[in-house]
């Protein structure tokens, strides 16, 4: 459908895995939004709600086909097996019929009252990302120590003002999505990976300040391991992009470490230790030598905005 002036097209993706006591109450929050947006601002809007359930074990199904049936443009995808967060938001992309693409959680932590400012934010902008730092952010506290130093090393890593690496609310263009598609995971890195994507390409990031709730059941989140693989994805991803920047970062520490090895030991001992300085200052050579060989690859690599 070709978009008209004061017409807004859009599909809201909501990937969900035994939430049987929220799906209801996030479907009617976002259709109530929506609403009043249409009414308040007098537009016309044409959207779809895509409910993905990842092979739930609950009564997460039985919910969605009652809201399915209620709700004209409702569409549910029930899989029967758990293939992961980012696994649902793809099958969501790939089904939704609109450009416009906003994901949001079905657990009732996010303000999904805030979609409408998602979306208009998209007319200049790739991606809006509802930040949670706002006034009344309900994150459990075991958790804010790691989020907060995941968020420095986020911004260390990709040199870019990262407000929120990983909210699960926020619009973004379907085309832009697809320039980093084979790079998008199945676990819950795929949020981490879309956001440090587009940063370091250069594409417009926007912030938006939101709250966030207590999420409504229990969460499958695996803290220990989940946490380890975001540290993991932030070096991947950079590493993929700026390959200079992470080895030869590498490189130049050892080559520091083996100078001040040689110059102490000259001082202290009279001698250079020559097999630890000499092997340190090759290596650190070597990782150099990968990060230039690395960016000289990725000059060749067809542009993100090709």
């Amino acid at each position: 459908m070709e978009k008209k002036q004061n017409q807004y097209n859009f599909s809201v993706v909501i990937p969900c895995y035994n939430e049987a006591l929220a799906v209801s109450k996030t479907a009617k929050e976002i259709y109530s939004s929506l609403k009043t947006w249409e009414e308040n601002e007098d537009i016309q809007l044409c959207f779809e709600l895509i409910f993905v359930n990842d092979g739930s074990t609950d009564d997460t199904s039985e919910k969605l086909s009652i809201l399915e049936r209620y709700y004209e443009n409702l569409n549910v995808i029930d899989s029967k097996v758990n293939f992961g967060y980012g696994a649902s938001l793809k099958k969501g992309i790939l089904a939704a019929k609109y450009d416009s693409i906003v994901i949001t959680d079905a657990d009732g932590t996010y303000p999904n009252e805030r979609i409408p400012e998602l979306i208009k934010g998209l007319e200049k902008n790739d991606m809006v990302i509802g930040a949670r730092i706002g006034k009344n952010v309900k994150i459990p506290t075991l958790r804010r120590p790691v989020k907060w130093l995941l968020l420095k090393y986020a911004r260390w890593m990709s040199k870019a003002d990262i407000k929120d690496l990983n909210s699960g609310l926020r619009s973004m263009k379907k085309d832009k999505v697809f320039k980093f598609w084979n790079m998008l995971p199945n676990a819950f890195s795929f949020t981490s990976t879309i956001t440090l994507s587009m940063h370091i390409e250069g594409l417009s990031v926007s912030y938006l300040p939101i709250d966030y709730r207590v999420r409504i059941g229990s969460s499958s989140i695996k803290p220990i391991q989940d946490t380890l693989r975001f540290f993991s994805l932030v070096l991947r991803t950079v590493m993929y992009f700026k390959p200079l920047q992470v080895f030869g970062t590498i490189g130049l520490v050892m080559l520091g470490v083996a100078i001040c090895i040689g110059i102490t030991g000259k001082i202290l001992i009279g001698e250079v230790p020559d097999v630890i300085a000499v092997s340190l200052f090759s290596t650190g050579s070597v990782f150099i030598g990968l990060g230039l060989l690395g960016d000289l690859i990725n000059a060749r690599r067809p542009s993100t905005f090709s």
